[in-house]
């Protein structure tokens, strides 16, 4: 069976983050089925209208093109003052003159201290573009507490992550499903 190509989107910018761990931890567990690539949202430059024009910023580009790619994508975000950090709000701001998440299939973690209103947040704008999520959502309460230095994650919060990750590979589909990148 091909392998699953997944974009991994953390929505921490900081080195290190338990986000960028726990995505860590998933491409390994997954490394059989999916080939999971990470994109850094801090490469992006601040969302500006006047430039979502013909020629967009390259890594603005490449961060679409990626998107259109893959077969799915994987977001672990923390939440910042109830709502989602600025900096991966602005990467999908990116993607809002284009369909690069229309029927793309995609799974959304939201890892934090607390995350309820985060998640409703991003659950909410992937909708809005066109996203496939079906369900394939959750939410890690506490979630430093959950994942050590190490990177190794807490026996309840893993078994929680390969249900996540177990019904995202079934909705991914072997249907071609990249558009035309604007």
């Amino acid at each position: 069976m091909k392998r699953k190509n997944i974009l991994a989107i953390s929505g921490s910018t900081r080195s290190h983050s338990t986000n960028e761990s726990i995505l860590k931890i998933i491409a390994e567990l997954f490394r059989e089925s999916l080939d999971v690539q990470f994109f850094s949202i801090a490469e992006l430059p601040h969302f500006n209208p006047d430039l979502d024009k013909e020629e967009v910023p390259l890594s603005v580009k490449s961060f679409r093109e990626l998107i259109n790619h893959a077969d799915g994508i994987l977001i672990c975000t923390p939440e910042y003052v109830f709502s989602l950090p600025g900096a991966l709000k602005n990467a999908i701001e990116w993607t809002v003159s284009t369909t690069v998440f229309s029927d793309k299939p995609a799974a959304l973690i939201v890892a934090s201290s607390m995350g309820e209103k985060a998640m409703e947040s991003l659950n909410l704008i992937m909708k809005t573009l066109g996203a496939k999520i079906d369900g394939n959502t959750l939410l890690i309460s506490g979630a430093r507490a959950k994942v050590n230095k190490q990177g190794e994650m807490e026996t309840g919060a893993l078994a929680e992550i390969k249900a996540l990750m177990n019904s995202f590979e079934r909705s991914l589909t072997t249907i071609d499903n990249t558009l035309p990148v604007k």
